[in-house]
C-alpha cells in the first residue's frame, strides 16, 4: 500500500514512525530538506477531505481521485488554477494578447506553490542531499524559465530586468512587508532572529553584486575610442569569467547548507508538538509525473508572459523594464512571500529570513549567471551589465539589508525602511522611460556593430542613455 492510499484512512500512513525516524540524523536535525522556503508554502496548504473520496463506489478509481485532490485542491490557491486553461484558450483563440498575459500571470501563481509542494513531497522519499538540490534547483523555477524563454527570443532586457527585480522584490518587499505586519501584531514582543544565516545570505549577495558591477566599472574604465570593440569582447569574456565564480561560490554556499553547516539553517518549528512535519501524501513516480507535469504548464505560461510582455507594455501605458522589474516578480513568487508574510506573524522570523534572503541569493547567484552560461553555449551575447541604474539600485538595495539585520532584532520600523525603498526604486522605474530605438550601451550592442564595421573603428560611446517621463 502506497503512502497516498494509507493516508485515505488513517492520519499518517503506516509507515510514518520510520519515515520520521528516517528524516532525522544522528543529532536530531530533519533529513527531509524541510527548509524555510517549503516551511513558508506550506502555510497556503489545506488538508484534503478523504471523506469524499471514500464515498466513491468504484473502489480502484479512489486512489486516482486522491491523488488528484492533493495535487489540485491541495491548497488555498485553488481558486486560481481555472486561469491555466483560461490563459491557454485565450491564446489558441487569439483572444487578446493583454489578455493572454494576465491570465498567463494568475495561473504562474499556483503552479509555482504546488511545484514547492512536489519537491517537499519527492524530498522525503530521496533523502536531504537530493532534496536540497531539488529545493535548490526548482524554488525559483518561475523566474528561471521566464528568462530561459526571454533568452532564446533575444529578449535581453526583459531577462535582466525580471531577474534584477526577483532581488529586490526578495530584499525589500517581501522582507519589508514581513518585518512590518510582524513588528505591529508582535508589538511589545521580542522579535529575534539568526544572525548566521543572514550574514551568509547578505555577504554572498554582496559577492553577486560585486560581480554584475565589474562589466559595468569597465565599461566607464575604458569608455569610447579605437579600442571599444576590443574592450565589448573582453567585457563579455569578463562576464562570463564572473558568472564561473558566482556558480562555484553558489555550489560551496549549498555545501555549506546541506553538508557542514546544516545547523545553520533549521527553521524555527511551527507548533511544539511537531505536527508541523510534512508526511508523504503521494507516491514519489506520481510526485516526479506531477512535477513534471506542473513543470510544462509553467513553461507554457512563461513562453505566453514573454511573448506578450510588450503588446501588454504598450495597451497599460507601463515600460517593459517597470513590468519586468516590479509585477513580475511579485506574481511570480506570490504563494511563497504570502507565506513569509504569514510566518513573520507569528514571530517565526528565520523562515521569513530564510525565505526572502534564500530566493535574492539563489536568483542573484545561481539564476542569473546560469542565464549567461547557456545564452554563452547558444551563442546569444549577453553580459552581467545591468546599466548604472539598476546594478545601483541593486547595490542600495544589498547594503540597505545587511546594515538592517545586523542586530539581530526585529520591529516595525526596519519593515517601513525596507518598503519605502522599494516605492522608491519603483517609482523611479515607472517614471523612466527607454529611448523607442534602443537601450543603454552594452557590451552586447558594442559587439554586434562592431561586428559589422569593417574597420571596428569609431564607435562612440553614447552619454545620454535613459529618457525620463513621467507617466
Amino acid at each position: 500500500m502506497s503512502g497516498m492510499e494509507a493516508g485515505l484512512v488513517r492520519k499518517y500512513p503506516s509507515d510514518a514512525g520510520g519515515l520520521r525516524a528516517a528524516r532525522h540524523g544522528a543529532h536530531g536535525h530533519s533529513a527531509s530538506a524541510r527548509t524555510a522556503h517549503s516551511m513558508s508554502a506550506s502555510a497556503l496548504r489545506k488538508k484534503s477531505d478523504a471523506s469524499l473520496v471514500r464515498k466513491v463506489p468504484f473502489a480502484p478509481l479512489r486512489p486516482v481521485l486522491a491523488n488528484l485532490q492533493e495535487v489540485f485542491l491541495g491548497t488555498k490557491l485553488a481558486v486560481l488554477f481555472p486561469a491555466v486553461p483560461l490563459a491557454i484558450a485565450a491564446q489558441c483563440a487569439n483572444f487578446g494578447q493583454v489578455w493572454v498575459f494576465a491570465l498567463s500571470l494568475l495561473g504562474l501563481i499556483p503552479l509555482a506553490e504546488r511545484v514547492s509542494f512536489l519537491t517537499e513531497q519527492i524530498a522525503i522519499y530521496t533523502g536531504p542531499t537530493v532534496g536540497g538540490l531539488l529545493n535548490a534547483t526548482c524554488g525559483n523555477a518561475t523566474e528561471l524559465i521566464i528568462a530561459l524563454f526571454a533568452l532564446m527570443q533575444g529578449k535581453i532586457e526583459v531577462v535582466k530586468c525580471s531577474l534584477l527585480g526577483s532581488v529586490l522584490s526578495n530584499l525589500l518587499l517581501v522582507l519589508g512587508t514581513s518585518l512590518f505586519c510582524g513588528g505591529i501584531v508582535n508589538l511589545g514582543a521580542d522579535q529575534p532572529y539568526d544572525r548566521s544565516q543572514a550574514d551568509v545570505s547578505t555577504g554572498l549577495l554582496i559577492l553577486g553584486v560585486l560581480c554584475q558591477s565589474l562589466p559595468l566599472m569597465l565599461r566607464y574604465a575604458v569608455g569610447a575610442g579605437e579600442h571599444s570593440v576590443a574592450a565589448a569582447t573582453t567585457g563579455l569574456e569578463l562576464s562570463r569569467a564572473c558568472s564561473i565564480v558566482m556558480l562555484l561560490a553558489y555550489v560551496a554556499y549549498l555545501f555549506f547548507q546541506l553538508k557542514t553547516h546544516a545547523q545553520l539553517f533549521e527553521p524555527q518549528e511551527v507548533d511544539e508538538d511537531g505536527e508541523d512535519r510534512e508526511e508523504a501524501v503521494i507516491g514519489f513516480a506520481s510526485g516526479l509525473f506531477w512535477l513534471a507535469f506542473k513543470t510544462v504548464l509553467i513553461a507554457i505560461l512563461s513562453e505566453y508572459v514573454v511573448g506578450t510582455i510588450e503588446p501588454t507594455s504598450k495597451s497599460w501605458g507601463l515600460s517593459v523594464s517597470f513590468i519586468s522589474i516590479i509585477l513580475l516578480p511579485i506574481v511570480g513568487n506570490a504563494a511563497e512571500h504570502a507565506g513569509a508574510i504569514l510566518f513573520a506573524l507569528k514571530n517565526k522570523l528565520d523562515i521569513t529570513l530564510g525565505v526572502a534572503l534564500g530566493s535574492a541569493t539563489q536568483i542573484s547567484m545561481f539564476v542569473v549567471p546560469l542565464s549567461v552560461i547557456v545564452a554563452w553555449i547558444a551563442g546569444i551575447q549577453m553580459d552581467l551589465d545591468f546599466k548604472l541604474l539598476e546594478t545601483g539600485s541593486l547595490f542600495v538595495s544589498v547594503i540597505v539589508t545587511a546594515f538592517t539585520l545586523q542586530d539581530g532584532q526585529s520591529h516595525y520600523l526596519k519593515g517601513i525602511l525596507l518598503l519605502l525603498c522599494y516605492i522608491v526604486i519603483g517609482a523611479c522605474f515607472f517614471v523612466t522611460r527607454q529611448p523607442s530605438g534602443g537601450s543603454d550601451f552594452s557590451y552586447v550592442h558594442l559587439f554586434m556593430e562592431g561586428h559589422g564595421n569593417g574597420n571596428g573603428v569609431g564607435l562612440a560611446v553614447p552619454t545620454g542613455t535613459w529618457n525620463a517621463q513621467v507617466a
